[in-house]
């Protein structure tokens, strides 16, 4: 019995002795008010944008997503660069400070980088915790020189002929007229308005590039006028050009000054060659005094509507003096020997 009562007044102490400590030290017995874990950041996804391009430089918008787990991340620093895919020199460094970071999420960031509209870049992003590194991510942005300028966009465009079981172009011509060693072309553009709204303010310049020289031979510019959305119209013109050659059909769209779309399409007149899309030059006798006018020439302004149709005039040819000046000499030999 003795034992059982000295038993239970050693667990009445060891309580008391509890109870008293957890008074004497407040907050003992309370939950604990920070998270002891290690903090997790991880860079996740990314997206690129390129919401500002101009002449010379392209600004690039990058948004991330930033996931952390575990305890908070204090002072978290994000260095982005953008570094030139060719030379491996920096073009550009962007920081962005976040903060502290707390609680199971993902954060979203976005920062800009403005580079040279040249070339390919190198993307890299690190994330820095209290001054040390915890993740990178690296990805490649290629061909930025293809992005358009804003002054130079467009809705109307060269059209583009798709599921045809023939190959189409968006310039075409037929043989008007053949005269004195020379050949008028009719030659038509298709231009599509593919936006939403009416594009007006456009001009068209036509013009005959001799194939093996790139002399222009006779040009012409048109006025567009304007073009309904989803509508496409058709724009003519004549060209004269001199015999025997082949040519580049080149068609200039531009609004306001500023050329917007291009698109050659050949036309054959040589019987003995034909061009290819892909040629680009062969040597067949060209004399370039056939086309010494025509270099010179200004070309004509006329306003079209649906249908537009200039004419065009040629160039000083010598091929018709050089055969009056044969037959001179050879009546002139064979007078000799009679």
């Amino acid at each position: 019995m003795r034992r059982e009562v000295l038993l239970a007044g050693a667990i009445a102490l060891l309580t008391l002795t509890m109870v008293a400590s957890a008074t004497a030290v407040p907050g003992i017995l309370s939950e604990p008010t920070e998270d002891v874990r290690p903090s997790h950041l991880d860079l996740r996804e990314s997206y690129v944008d390129a919401p500002d391009v101009s002449g010379e430089t392209v600004t690039l918008s990058l948004t991330s997503s930033l996931e952390h787990r575990g305890g908070a991340a204090e002072n978290v620093t994000v260095v982005t660069r953008a570094i030139d895919a060719d030379t491996g020199l920096v073009a550009t460094t962007e920081r962005q400070s976040l903060g502290n970071v707390s609680g199971d999420r993902d954060v979203s960031f976005t920062r800009n980088l403005t580079v040279e509209r040249d070339g390919d870049y190198r993307i890299e992003t690190t994330v820095y915790e209290d001054g040390r590194r915890v993740s990178v991510q690296r990805r490649m942005v290629r061909n930025v020189d293809a992005l358009t300028p804003a002054y130079a966009r467009s809705t109307v465009s060269f059209h583009r002929f798709e599921n045809t079981n023939t190959p189409l172009r968006a310039i075409s011509y037929r043989i008007a007229d053949v005269e004195n060693n020379e050949t008028t072309l009719n030659v038509t553009a298709y231009l599509t308005n593919s936006g939403d709204d009416s594009a007006g303010g456009l001009s068209l310049r036509m013009r005959a590039r001799q194939a093996e020289s790139n002399v222009v031979a006779d040009a012409s510019a048109l006025e567009v006028g304007q073009i309904r959305p989803g509508r496409t119209r058709t724009v003519s013109t004549e060209l004269t050009v001199p015999d025997g050659y082949n040519y580049w059909l080149d068609g200039i769209l531009q609004s306001d000054g500023v050329i917007v779309a291009t698109e050659s399409a050949p036309a054959n007149l040589d019987p003995q060659e034909t061009l290819t899309e892909n040629e680009t030059r062969r040597d067949v006798g060209f004399d370039s005094g056939d086309f010494e006018e025509a270099a010179t020439e200004e070309p004509r302004m006329e306003e079209t509507h649906e249908q537009t149709t200039v004419g065009g005039g040629g160039p000083g040819f010598t091929a018709l003096a050089a055969l009056v000046a044969l037959v001179v000499a050879t009546l002139g030999l064979a007078r000799r020997h009679a």
